[in-house]
Order: structure tokens, then C-alpha cells, then sequence
């Protein structure tokens, strides 16, 4: 049993990828030919407090010695139009059309909580299908995952070894709905999978501890 304890014990600054999960939205810009819209958004608040600190927006001190993080309000306004946080997105989230790279511009969030950032990628000619990568926070755990949406109802999920994805954004063959449908429910499968996982670790621990308290 004590094995398991090391397992799930929590680790000081350790980033915490099981709660709710963070989220893009791919579009095409419907004026600008060329120009591809990427809005990610936070699964949960004291994931930007972990990434304000790793980013050096946001001093140590506030991350706990015990590892925990309270988020507050303020922590997303010094992020969000952070100049390390803009490098950091075009970094962590790379739009490439016909092998060509896309220059992405940072759009400086408003309310980085509940609306996320977006960020603008110019390609250099039209685009008919685009490969998005999305890399974010896998830098504080490699277990991150992002649940990714984009035109007529696709679906992706970003994550464990599954960092890049080809949307259809343009004039080309558009992919079966059906493939699109199978692939997407069984990635989004996978993700419930290990939060059920998580979750059941969870519960058998706190009734180890309380069964170790009563004796």
C-alpha cells in the first residue's frame, strides 16, 4: 500500500492535468483569406496561476511549499497581456498550411477566464486543409490534454503522443463524417477513461486514510 501512496501523493509545484480539461476552437476567418483563427481557453483557473509562475509572470511565492495554488482574479489580468504569455501561445500552438508555417498574431484577451485568448495565423496563400499543433501546458505535465473543436462539427483531442491534427477549413475533400464521428468519440473515450481512473485512485486512498485513522 505504500507504494500507492507514492503514487498519488502530490508533489510540491506538480501540475494538476485531471480536472476540467482546456479547450481550442479552429476557424477560418470568413473576410481574410489566408487567416486562421485559434481560441484556446482554460480548463482550470489555477492552471493560469501555475503557468503565470512558470512563465515568470507571477512570482514563486505563489505556489505553496505543500504544491497547492490559490487562483485570484489579478493572475489572469498580468498574464493575459504578458508579453511572455503571447510567445508562449505561438510557441505551444503552431498552424501550418501546404508545409508552410503560419506568422501567428496574439489578440490580448479582455477576460482571459471566461472568453480564453485567440490567436490570429496568416498563411502565406489560401487554405484548403491546415495541420494545427497544440502543445499547451504539457511543459507543467506531459498528462495535459485539449479538447478541440473546428467547422461542421469536428472534433479532436490534443494530447499523449497526439500533438498535431489536419482540419478542413477551405476547398478541399471534406473527410467522412462518419471517420470524423469514430476517430473523435474514440479519443474523447480515452480522456473520460482516465479521469475515471484518477478518480477511483482517489477514492480507494481516502478510504485507506480513513481506515488507517480508525486503527
Amino acid at each position: 500500500m505504500a507504494s500507492s501512496l507514492i503514487l498519488f501523493a502530490p508533489s510540491p509545484a506538480a501540475a494538476h492535468p485531471f480536472g476540467d480539461p482546456q479547450t481550442v476552437t479552429v476557424s477560418a476567418d470568413p473576410q481574410r483569406d489566408g487567416v486562421v483563427h485559434v481560441r484556446w481557453k482554460v480548463g482550470g483557473t489555477d492552471d493560469l496561476t501555475l503557468l503565470g509562475v512558470h512563465l515568470g509572470v507571477l512570482p514563486q511565492d505563489r505556489v505553496m511549499l505543500d504544491g497547492a495554488v490559490f487562483f485570484e482574479p489579478s493572475d489572469a489580468v498580468a498574464l493575459g497581456p504578458s508579453e511572455q504569455f503571447a510567445r508562449y501561445l505561438r510557441e505551444q500552438i503552431t498552424v501550418t498550411s501546404d508545409g508552410d508555417a503560419c506568422a501567428g498574431t496574439v489578440t490580448p484577451p479582455s477576460d482571459l477566464v471566461a472568453a480564453g485568448v485567440t490567436v490570429d495565423y496568416a498563411c502565406p496563400g489560401p487554405i484548403g486543409t491546415v495541420a494545427v499543433g497544440v502543445r499547451m501546458l504539457i511543459d507543467l505535465n506531459p498528462a495535459y490534454q485539449t479538447l478541440a473543436s473546428g467547422p461542421n462539427g469536428e472534433r479532436a483531442v490534443y494530447g499523449s503522443g497526439r500533438y498535431a491534427h489536419d482540419w478542413v477549413l477551405g476547398d478541399a475533400p471534406a473527410r467522412s463524417g462518419t471517420d470524423i464521428g469514430r476517430s473523435a468519440a474514440v479519443q474523447i473515450a480515452a480522456v473520460v477513461g482516465g479521469l475515471v481512473f484518477v478518480a477511483l485512485a482517489v477514492l480507494v486512498l481516502r478510504r485507506w486514510r480513513r481506515r488507517s485513522a480508525a486503527v
